[in-house]
């Protein structure tokens, strides 16, 4: 499970170093890649980061989304097809640049663990969705509350 939020510097190559506590979870699945694609919170987007073994579940339920649907295909064409495999070498990462200019990544980026899969934001985008994030935690927190949250 990838837990907590740690600042962290992106190279000019997109290489980013993997934290060593969402290392422990990716060994633990035996797994040496992550699978990375964007997503967009309706307000600013960034990057989301998945073990295989999850990502495939995602896949799974998206190879059964009706054909001629017209959300299922806005979502595979955003959100799958810009799933990217990066293999974890020396302990870090290459994100491709298409990825990193969708998600407006520049040097400071900030990355936040989600259990299943972990958010890579650039620092200044992150300060601000976090800071919307804190002024509804207690109302969303609330709704949550049904399920036993």
């Amino acid at each position: 499970m990838f837990r907590g939020r740690s600042k962290h510097t992106l190279d000019n190559k997109g290489r980013l170093a993997i934290p060593a506590r969402f290392k422990e979870a990716l060994d633990q699945k035996g797994d040496d890649y992550l699978v990375v694609t964007n997503h967009d919170t309706g307000r600013d987007t960034c990057l989301w980061a998945y073990a295989r073994e999850d990502w495939r579940v995602i896949e799974e339920k998206a190879a059964n989304l009706p054909q001629f649907n017209a959300a299922a295909n806005t979502y595979l064409r955003y959100f799958i097809s810009g799933a990217v495999e990066c293999p974890i070498k020396q302990g870090r990462i290459t994100i491709p640049l298409d990825l990193r200019e969708i998600a407006g990544l520049n040097k400071d980026i900030v990355l936040v663990g989600e259990l299943k899969k972990f958010e890579i934001w650039d620092k200044e985008k992150w300060e601000e969705e976090f800071q919307r994030s804190k002024e509804s935690f207690w109302k969303d927190s609330q709704f949550l509350s049904e399920y036993g949250i």
